[in-house]
């Protein structure tokens, strides 16, 4: 059978070159989407016409009973997944004076309180089933050394790196692994509108990352390869760090 692995947030950016990677690898791939339903489908379209195997599953990682429900209901359906990624997160940027409590608050609620919401439904399920898993987190540079006008989001994904570590000091001995990815730059959709010739300036590559470098970092932890690796942070940063 199949292994299946759940990438949260896939339907663009570095969610959608992760969802195709592990697709290309041979995992059955199911992309989690909130809203874009038609580029998620886009994305599935594009595995399967390469060959490969993808569902859709929509649900917004902040809300935990909708997240548990979904997930439930598949996994009734599917049986466990073999891997997740979450991937999803959000980012509300201001100088620390000009974060209201809606953008504390969202933030947190999303990126960090999505990694509870989105794995607690699962591990239990991948620990009965006795196949081993991989868990990868995508926390950020951010969480790592800190960003002006990122207090919010520093916090959500320095967070993410503490709550991967015990969760892999928890699941070790059940084979299941549980490592982060910190990307620095990367060009996205987000970062469009971002003065990229001056930004360049401070990674000592002097280029921005692609959603495919990344990728191809999950992909290697998702990998049996990376079977003895856990509870490491990954940076993906052209050394910023």
């Amino acid at each position: 059978m199949t292994r299946r692995v759940l990438v949260t947030g896939g339907s663009r950016g570095i969610g959608a070159a992760i969802a195709k990677r592990l697709a290309s690898d041979g995992f059955r791939v199911t992309i989690n989407y909130r809203q874009r339903k038609d580029a998620a489908e886009e994305i599935a379209i594009a595995i399967r016409e390469a060959g490969g195997e993808a569902d859709l599953l929509s649900f917004d990682i902040s809300d935990r009973e909708q997240v548990r429900q979904t997930l439930v209901a598949d996994l009734e359906t599917n049986g466990a997944f073999y891997g997740v990624v979450c991937n999803a997160g959000v980012h509300s940027d201001h100088p620390f004076p000009g974060i209201d409590g809606e953008a504390w608050d969202s933030v947190l609620r999303t990126n960090l309180d999505g990694f509870y919401n989105v794995l607690h439904p699962l591990v239990m399920p991948m620990i009965r089933a006795r196949k081993g898993g991989r868990i990868v987190t995508m926390s950020s540079v951010s969480g790592l050394i800190g960003n002006r006008g990122q207090v919010n989001y520093s916090a959500s994904k320095a967070g993410i790196i503490g709550a991967t570590r015990s969760l892999s000091l928890e699941l070790a001995k059940r084979k299941i692994t549980v490592n982060s990815v910190a990307p620095g730059l990367i060009e996205t959709e987000m970062t469009e509108s971002l003065p990229l010739e001056e930004i360049s300036k401070i990674i000592p590559m002097r280029r921005m990352g692609s959603a495919e470098e990344v990728a191809a970092a999950v992909a290697f932890l998702a990998s049996d390869e990376a079977s003895y690796i856990t509870g490491q942070v990954v940076s993906v940063n052209g050394g910023m760090i």
